[in-house]
């Protein structure tokens, strides 16, 4: 998964470094026809780099391979030239790490490390260890710290496509499944009911294909397109109330409720066999609430059973991304209550 403000922030850094450097090589040796070259070298990478930063997407992966070894090739140029610039290093070391495979990765950032620690070697006026074990460190922990990110970030994609998945095509699926098997039943006996049934579940395959394309592009929940948070309560809810002037929220946060409404529905449904689930918004000051009970079989929340663990925790998940929390009750026989909160 990408990480925009890391990105972002590599890009404002390479600007720094290239403004930072060639300042460097005027302040120390003057406008004569050498700086004058190595700067307007300079100047050129900052056009060639910014470009391919304004046209990423246009570029495609060839594209971006093409542009990033033109950068390297430049770079390195002005470092022959101009050893200062050797500290542009760090941000190109997370775009090889961005763009390339992890074999070309080690090549690129070898050739990188050299090259600065040539750089400190020129600029230095004796040797010493730290000028090769510096840039050495640096660019091992770039490495770790970059792969380590992307790691983190392609679990985290996970993680929400689960949970997406859980709350929309699963349990989509689920009602399809019942509409498909009452309509099965009522083949014979009573045609027009059928026929109703299947027109349901079509209607339900589609809202799912909806709804799997707008989680993949990383969309809100197509209940709450163009309609308000209590709108789209009151379209999944036969016994929706609201508590409460309502107030502006932010879209995160009306997803989430929307998801843990869906989530909690889909429970007393297809979990608790209720007869009655009444879902209660609350707009409350300084936080926001949603109720969902339901009359159904209820559980024993000390012993976990089959379907209610990851729905609940992916509500829990949903929730603390926002700052809310969740709080479960329920008695074997008594119904279950589920309540979220988030702070406005």
């Amino acid at each position: 998964m990408e990480r925009v403000w890391l990105n972002r922030a590599m890009h404002v850094g390479f600007f720094l470094l290239l403004a930072a450097s060639a300042s460097r090589l005027l302040f120390r040796h003057g406008l004569n026809q050498e700086s004058i070259r190595n700067v307007s070298l300079a100047a050129g990478l900052g056009v060639v780099y910014a470009a391919g930063v304004v046209f990423w997407r246009r570029l495609g992966h060839r594209g971006r391979l093409a542009w990033l070894v033109v950068v390297l090739l430049l770079w390195l140029v002005l470092v022959e030239l101009a050893p200062s610039f050797s500290w542009c290093a760090i941000p190109l070391f997370f775009v090889c790490l961005r763009l390339l495979s992890p074999p070309l990765t080690i090549v690129a950032a070898t050739v990188l490390t050299v090259a600065v620690i040539v750089a400190q070697i020129y600029l230095a006026d004796s040797f010493d260890p730290s000028q090769v074990l510096a840039p050495v460190a640096v660019a091992a922990m770039t490495v770790v710290i970059f792969w380590e990110l992307r790691r983190a970030g392609i679990l985290e994609e996970r993680e929400r496509l689960s949970r997406e998945i859980h709350d929309t095509i699963a349990q989509g699926l689920t009602s399809q499944r019942m509409l498909l098997q009452a309509a099965d039943r009522a083949w014979e006996s009573d045609p027009g009911r059928a026929r109703s049934y299947l027109r349901q579940a079509m209607a339900q395959a589609g809202d799912n294909l909806e709804e799997a394309r707008r989680f993949v592009r990383d969309l809100g929940p197509a209940d709450l397109a163009g309609r308000s948070l209590p709108d789209a309560l009151k379209a999944i809810s036969d016994d929706f109330r609201q508590e409460g002037v309502e107030y502006p929220l932010d879209p995160k946060t009306q997803a989430v409720l929307l998801r843990v409404a869906q989530g909690a529905l889909a429970n007393a449904r297809e979990h608790a066999h209720a007869d009655r689930v009444v879902v209660t918004l609350s707009y409350l000051e300084g936080e926001v609430t949603l109720d969902v009970f339901d009359d159904g079989v209820g559980f024993d929340q000390a012993v976990p059973g089959p379907g209610r663990g990851y729905g609940l925790r992916g509500m829990r998940d949903r929730l603390a991304e926002v700052g809310g929390s969740l709080v479960v009750e329920s008695v074997p026989g008594e119904g279950t209550a589920v309540a979220a909160r988030i702070p406005s």
